[in-house]
């Protein structure tokens, strides 16, 4: 297998000879250049004919965003993942440059104490996401421990599912994605109507800043309410909270009101904020009424959530192969015969709203109100 290109461009000379070292060291990957401003990165461009970018947001005369539209005018599909600070500033840019079309983000390794820290969360973060956007999951992906869902990798995503005596009605929606999430969940969404009778609880992979200004951003886009979940709140009909970066997020039964809950206990499947975190609390507290939604994203969090609602005769909906950034999440729980169904991500919201209004006439798949 070829070597993945890499094009790297920062403005600081110390950046860039920090990501170079760490990419070269890396036998599936080649620098095959550097750049210090967005102008001489869209020059270099047809000369080194990389597979992937890492961009920088701050950059003199070019910055990130502007390169990045330049970038997209010429090459719709070529990855480019930004490099952010993490600060609110760094995070409202690297929303504003998911929303134009950058593939993915790593924040800048910051307060690390040593180059040789700084080297590792590279290793750490920025490596696998460059393999995730330039090579099959199944080429890098390394499979789950044994389980149910594992056993079942080779069934297909139309294996029926077990028999229950009735389809229950669906009580809430809990959504998991990663790579490529704010995108999609702007799509999905905004296409919700401000009457919708159940909740949602997201999990998407950012830190903390992030979270909460994707809520935001989302909030305005919506018909329904876009919150970044908090301790206490209770969980509402035509609501959605989204978990805060760094916390695991779940919902618990207080009395005769389901609230959410925080807590930093560690990292599951790498992540925390993690999917099967929230799903698994989910099925704990609703049960049977719950519909899992898997969107685009890298790794496998949610495919242990998946099986908990599959064994409790809840459903799951996941996005195709085609329309994901990265078919990591999804394709896991696809591949493991999870999936009531598999669309595009332009059928998703529907689906949702479909499933919803079973036993729930007069709704529509609207936008905004």
């Amino acid at each position: 297998m070829s070597k993945i290109r890499v094009l790297i461009v920062d403005d600081s000379v110390v950046v860039r000879r920090i990501v170079s070292d760490v990419l070269a060291a890396d036998p599936a990957l080649e620098v095959v250049g550097t750049a210090a401003n967005g102008k001489i990165a869209l020059a270099k461009i047809p000369q080194v004919n990389p597979d992937v970018i890492t961009l920088d947001i701050e950059m003199p005369e070019m910055d990130g965003l502007e390169t990045l539209i330049a970038i997209r005018k010429i090459y719709r599909r070529l990855p480019v993942i930004m490099f952010s600070t993490l600060t609110e500033r760094g995070a409202s840019a690297t929303l504003d440059a998911l929303a134009r079309g950058a593939s993915d983000y790593v924040t800048k390794p910051s307060n690390v104490g040593s180059v040789a820290a700084a080297q590792q969360a590279l290793r750490d973060q920025l490596i696998p996401k460059i393999k995730a956007l330039c090579i099959k999951a199944e080429h890098f992906t390394t499979l789950p421990a044994p389980s149910t869902a594992v056993a079942n990798l080779n069934r297909t995503a139309a294996t029926p599912r077990p028999a229950f005596s009735k389809t229950p009605r669906i009580d809430v929606v809990a959504i998991g994605v990663s790579t490529g999430g704010p995108i999609a969940l702007s799509e999905v969404l905004p296409a919700i109507p401000h009457d919708f009778p159940v909740p949602i609880v997201i999990v998407q992979h950012m830190p903390p800043m992030f979270t909460k200004l994707l809520a935001d951003r989302l909030d305005a886009q919506c018909g329904i309410g876009v919150q970044e979940g908090a301790i206490g709140d209770q969980v509402l009909p035509g609501q959605a909270y989204v978990a805060p970066g760094d916390y695991h997020m779940v919902v618990k039964r207080d009395k005769i009101n389901v609230v959410l809950s925080m807590n930093q206990a560690p990292p599951e499947n790498s992540c925390r904020p993690a999917v099967d975190v929230l799903f698994r609390s989910v099925v704990e507290v609703y049960g049977s009424g719950t519909l899992g939604v898997i969107l685009t994203g890298m790794g496998q969090d949610g495919l242990r959530g998946c099986e908990y609602i599959r064994d409790v005769g809840g459903q799951t909906l996941v996005q195709d192969e085609e329309s994901s950034v990265v078919w990591g999440m999804p394709g896991f729980v696809a591949r493991a015969g999870l999936a009531d169904r598999v669309l595009p991500l332009n059928q998703v919201a529907a689906e949702i709203v479909r499933r919803v209004r079973k036993d729930r006439p007069g709704m529509d798949v609207k936008r905004g109100a």
